[in-house]
């Protein structure tokens, strides 16, 4: 079992926390979107009230271990001042004499951010020696970062060689919440999967056939199960190392009494951005120089029907291109499924997130996971390292 931060003493402790502030910055390089700093805030408020002295640490893009001033974390430093509305100290170090200095400096009760861990190399070579001068600065370690607990980094794992960790609440969070929607979740399960190659989502796929009562299928996924099944796709993009896959899995489904849902029809196009021609058609006539884009009307309406029947959804990867406006009502007609559904509604991060976010779903949403990838690999059913350390952590 896991312990968390309400598990042990923090009082007077140094505290470093992994957080996720790898944000989206706009053209004029002001953040875009502030929802990682503030996921975080119920974690950083737990332990500045228990007055500890708070010490974060994250990361900002890929500079390769090379010091790139745009992906400086001073930005996030200031927005998280604002949002404590209490002095963020920041640190243009991360490791060394100014890091170790700051945190000496600081009283308890305070709140310290640490410049870029991704300046340096062995951030992402989980390097033993980079991990042992980051543990120096603290007495115990938080990982409050799902989103990056699918790696084995020095931040996360190399870490807990030498401090003892817990989880912070945003990862207890997460986890629970995938544990609901896969685990313990209440019936029927439909799973709604979408994306571009079914090669990102075979462990996936397999994982849950065994777990949903019913599979709905997308983007260019369902294009290679179309096909599979012997229909047209146009020019449509097919992940054609995988057609064997999709028909094993049709087959399977069939004989574990599982329901996989494929469009029947289909928003084709002749571009994604500025087409100049847009058509609906239908299984089998799908126009040999045009490509599906998303899922046509009626195959959005039975896949809400099905998601209203439901008592859990998981859904990852919306179903069209909702970025572009010719190819976004498949994914609304789910989102607002989605929203209106009585189900537990878990859905992964990245473009599923996106696309509920630009339907104004978000509210109405169960869970909305932090982490695109860590998600992922909970679906899969894999284990994270960044997990799997604190479990074996004494604290």
């Amino acid at each position: 079992m896991i312990k968390s931060i309400k598990d042990v003493n923090v009082k007077n402790k140094t505290v470093l926390v992994r957080v996720d502030y790898n944000l989206p910055y706009d053209t004029r390089g002001n953040i875009a979107d502030d929802r990682r700093i503030r996921a975080s805030l119920g974690t950083i408020a737990y332990l500045i009230e228990q007055r500890a002295k708070v010490v974060l640490m994250t990361h900002s893009g890929r500079p390769g271990g090379k010091i790139i001033p745009a992906l400086s974390l001073e930005p996030a430093a200031a927005r998280l001042s604002g949002l404590l509305k209490k002095e963020v100290v920041f640190v243009g170090e991360c490791i060394g004499p100014k890091a170790e200095a700051a945190v000496t400096k600081a009283n308890f009760g305070d709140v310290i951010l640490l410049e870029n861990l991704r300046f340096h190399a062995e951030e992402t070579m989980n390097g033993m020696a980079f991990a042992k001068q980051l543990a120096s600065l603290a007495d115990l370690y938080v990982n409050e970062s799902f989103a990056t607990s699918h790696r084995a980094h020095a931040s996360n794992t190399g870490i807990c060689a030498f401090l003892p960790g817990v989880a912070g609440l945003t990862l207890l969070n997460e986890l629970r919440a995938v544990s609901r929607a896969l685990e313990d979740p209440a019936k029927p399960v439909v799973a709604v999967l979408g994306g571009a190659k079914v090669s990102d989502k075979i462990e996936i796929i397999q994982n849950l056939i065994d777990k949903a009562d019913s599979m709905i299928l997308g983007g260019g996924i369902a294009n290679t199960f179309i096909k599979a099944k012997g229909y047209n796709t146009g020019a449509s993009l097919v992940d054609s190392g995988h057609i064997l896959f999709a028909g094993e899995m049709i087959e399977l489904a069939g004989k574990k009494g599982k329901k996989l849902m494929l469009p029947v029809d289909f928003i084709c196009g002749d571009a994604i951005e500025n087409p100049t021609k847009v058509v609906l058609a239908a299984d089998g006539s799908i126009p040999s120089d045009m490509a599906v884009y998303d899922v046509g009307p009626l195959s959005a309406e039975l896949f809400a029907a099905e998601i209203l029947q439901a008592g859990t959804v998981i859904f990852n990867g919306p179903p069209g291109v909702f970025e572009h406006a010719p190819y976004e009502s498949g994914t609304r007609t789910v989102a607002n499924a989605l929203a209106s559904s009585k189900a537990y509604t878990f859905a992964g991060g990245g473009d599923s997130a996106a696309a509920i976010e630009k339907f104004g779903c978000s509210s109405a949403i169960s869970y909305i996971s932090t982490g695109g990838g860590a998600s992922l690999e909970c679906l899969k059913g894999a284990t994270l390292p960044g997990v799997e350390v604190l479990l074996r952590s004494d604290t």
